[in-house]
C-alpha cells in the first residue's frame, strides 16, 4: 500500500513540474524581443548584448552575446524551431565568444517553448531548459 502512495505522489510531482514547460505560449507573447539571462542554467555575462527577436512575419534575429544573427523561426502549437542561418563574424573577448558559441549550439536544439512566472523558456529534448529570457 505504502508502495502505491508514493508511486501516486512521485507521478503527481513529475506531472506538475512537467506541466510548468509544457503550456504552449502563443504566438503574440512569443513576439518582440528578449534577452537572453541564462544558458542551461547558468547567468549570462553581466554585460551580454545577447537578445532575440521573434517578427512576426516569422523571422528570427538577435546577438548570440559578440554578433549579430539572422533566420527564421516556426511556432506551431507548442513546437518551436528555430533556424539560425548566418551571423556576423567579428571578434569579442573569449568570455564573450564561448557564450556566442553556446547560443548558437542550442538554438536548433529548442523544440518547444513556455511562458513562466514572466520568462521565455526556450526546452530542448525531455523538457530541458536551454535558454531563458526576459522581455527588455
Amino acid at each position: 500500500m505504502l508502495k502505491h502512495i508514493l508511486s501516486v505522489l512521485l507521478l503527481a510531482s513529475l506531472t506538475a513540474c512537467q506541466s510548468l514547460y509544457t503550456t504552449p505560449i502563443s504566438l503574440t507573447e512569443l513576439q518582440g524581443n528578449w534577452h537572453i539571462d541564462s544558458i542551461r542554467g547558468k547567468a549570462v555575462t553581466d554585460y551580454s548584448p545577447a537578445q532575440l527577436t521573434f517578427a512576426a512575419d516569422g523571422k528570427l534575429s538577435g546577438n548570440n552575446s559578440c554578433n549579430n544573427f539572422f533566420g527564421s523561426y516556426q511556432l506551431d502549437g507548442k513546437m518551436l524551431t528555430l533556424k539560425p542561418a548566418g551571423s556576423t563574424m567579428k571578434a569579442c573577448i573569449d568570455e564573450l565568444m564561448a557564450q556566442e558559441q553556446n547560443v548558437m549550439h542550442l538554438l536548433p536544439k529548442v523544440t518547444t517553448a513556455a511562458y513562466n512566472d514572466g520568462k521565455l523558456l526556450l526546452l530542448g529534448s525531455k523538457s530541458k531548459v536551454l535558454l531563458t529570457l526576459s522581455r527588455r
